[in-house]
């Protein structure tokens, strides 16, 4: 058993994406897993576009809560949608406000070289996309920016790993059967966490 913690990063509630979410939360409670979900829509996560980030920057309780509940998880799952070919802004303003120096790293007072603290260390991640564009192209032709955001500037740098991905795409121009089948196969991988 494990305990999951869910980032949903799309801002609209009925988006495909927050289908996805749903279908995965389905699977991993069915497989007996503890299960916590956080949906950045309802952080009020605008408000920090100008925050000056310090160690010493006063967090709200939500947010607190939030550090908590990535403390408790052994597996974070990041759902969102790949806009410009990476992340929407939402999942950047929370990343950026909730993942701070002396929670998820600490760098080290180190003159020779900028070393630091891997605070989050023992967790694995997953990263669930939706896109306009087909994985492949987005992969080959793109060169997968957003994972490549995701997994190496942010999660291994805060000593998440492995980070897992699922890609799915185009939903542009997906039937519904096709939705259909990437919903029973992100219920299996959340069966299978």
């Amino acid at each position: 058993m494990k305990k999951i913690l869910i980032i949903k990063a799309h801002p609209r509630e009925n988006s495909f994406c927050n289908a996805l979410a749903d279908k995965y939360i389905e699977g991993a409670i069915e497989s007996n897993n503890d299960t916590e979900v956080v949906n950045l829509k309802d952080l009020g996560l605008s408000k920090f576009l100008e925050c000056n980030y310090s160690e010493n920057t006063a967090l709200p309780i939500e947010l607190l809560n939030v550090q908590k509940l990535i403390t408790w998880a052994d597996h974070l799952v990041f759902v969102y949608p790949t806009w410009w070919a990476t992340p929407p802004a939402l999942l950047k303003v929370f990343v950026e406000t909730v993942f701070t120096s002396g929670f998820a790293y600490k760098y080290k007072q180190n003159t020779h070289r900028v070393t630091w603290d891997k605070k989050l260390k023992g967790r694995s991640a997953r990263i669930i996309a939706t896109m306009d564009a087909p994985p492949w192209y987005y992969k080959l032709f793109i060169g997968d920016p957003g994972f490549k955001m995701m997994k190496n500037g942010i999660l291994n740098f805060c000593g998440i790993k492995p980070v897992y991905k699922n890609y799915f795409g185009s939903v542009k121009l997906s039937s519904k059967v096709q939705r259909a089948n990437w919903l029973k196969k992100i219920y299996k991988v959340g069966r299978s966490e």
